[in-house]
């Protein structure tokens, strides 16, 4: 009966997965549930302590990646210290507008303009050419989609070490 239950929580963990693909709180769901899991098999050890771990300082990890990345790829396309902290502040709004504007994959279009917008637009109040602004806008909004795949690929590194550790048991 435990493999039965092991089971479940793998495809449940995998249905949170997909959560992550959407920027929804994926890897968080994986975390919570895995803990749950944990908790009430903590008498058959399937999920032991030190995976629990290292899952929580990879889901913080993907977060931070996928926080940053809007700001580092507004950077490396010329934007300042101000674009690159309005792609930050960007990308959250966007986010939120755009889950609800588009209701599932709205979140991850909705961060990727917010980003590049938010750059774009502060670097064009700095007084940078429209150019160089629009050079800026595309960096954060590229460098946001790949944090957000970053983080996809961080959550499937979460969602295998959860299934081993939960068979290896």
């Amino acid at each position: 009966m435990l493999y039965l239950w092991i089971t479940v929580l793998i495809i449940v963990n995998g249905f949170w997965l997909i959560f992550t693909l959407f920027s929804l709180p994926g890897n968080w769901l994986i975390v919570i549930t895995t803990s749950l899991f944990a908790w009430w098999q903590w008498e058959n050890k399937v999920i032991s302590i030190y995976t629990l771990i290292v899952i929580v300082v990879l889901a913080l990890l993907g977060e931070i990646v996928e926080f940053l990345a809007g700001a580092g790829g507004a950077k490396r396309a010329g934007a300042g210290l101000a674009g690159a902290i309005a792609a930050i502040f960007g990308a959250i709004l966007g986010a939120i507008t755009g889950t609800f504007v588009i209701p599932i994959i709205g979140t991850i279009i909705g961060a990727c303009l917010g980003a590049g917008l938010a750059a774009a637009g502060i670097e064009m109040v700095m007084g940078k050419p429209a150019e160089a602004s629009i050079r800026s806008g595309i960096g954060a909004s590229v460098g946001h989609f790949f944090g957000s795949m970053a983080k996809l690929a961080i959550g499937v590194a979460i969602w295998v070490i959860v299934a081993i550790a939960a068979f290896w048991a």
